[in-house]
This record gives C-alpha cells, sequence and structure tokens, in this order.
C-alpha cells in the first residue's frame, strides 16, 4: 500500500511547494473537500470519509509547515537586518568619538 500512496504524497508536497502552483493546489484540495464528487463516495461508511481526511490532513500539514518556514525566515531576515543596524551605528559612533 506504501508505494501506492508514497508517490502521491510526494507529488501533492512538491507541487504546494512551488510557488507558481501553490494557490491551485490548496483551491484545488478545498474544491475537492467540498464537492460532491470525490474519489471514494461517502456513501460508503468509513471508507468513503478516509480520502477526504488524507487530503485534509496532508492540506493543513503542509500549509502549517510552509507558514512556519517563511515565520522563521522572517524572524532571521529581522535579526540579521537588527544585527547590522548595530553594527552600523556602533561604527558611526566610534568613528565620531
Amino acid at each position: 500500500m506504501k508505494f501506492l500512496v508514497q508517490p502521491l504524497y510526494t507529488w501533492y508536497r512538491s507541487t504546494l511547494r512551488h510557488p507558481r502552483y501553490r494557490w491551485l493546489v490548496i483551491l484545488g484540495s478545498f474544491l475537492y473537500l467540498f464537492s460532491p464528487a470525490d474519489l471514494i463516495t461517502d456513501v460508503l461508511p468509513v471508507v468513503g470519509w478516509l480520502d477526504d481526511g488524507v487530503i485534509a490532513t496532508l492540506l493543513v500539514s503542509e500549509v502549517s509547515q510552509i507558514l512556519l518556514e517563511q515565520r522563521n525566515l522572517r524572524k532571521t531576515k529581522d535579526l540579521s537586518a537588527d544585527a547590522d543596524v548595530t553594527t552600523v551605528s556602533a561604527t558611526a559612533s566610534s568613528s565620531a568619538g
């Protein structure tokens, strides 16, 4: 079963992480989750909900991972900008004195 799920997960993750296709994948995932047409119909009690659960889990985990990476990148940029400002102000004050 893993050989069927792993390529789908890899494709979904790589496509979602590509900036050009990110919003298309997110929109497509939401449309799939809320549309009446499913890969496996929701009429089947448990099996019908599994495909929706897998798509929702992938969507939430990958989008949250992307948001955390962007937040960490922004923090790193802010820290380096603060360090540059501190270095420039220390250099300016030492040259003025």
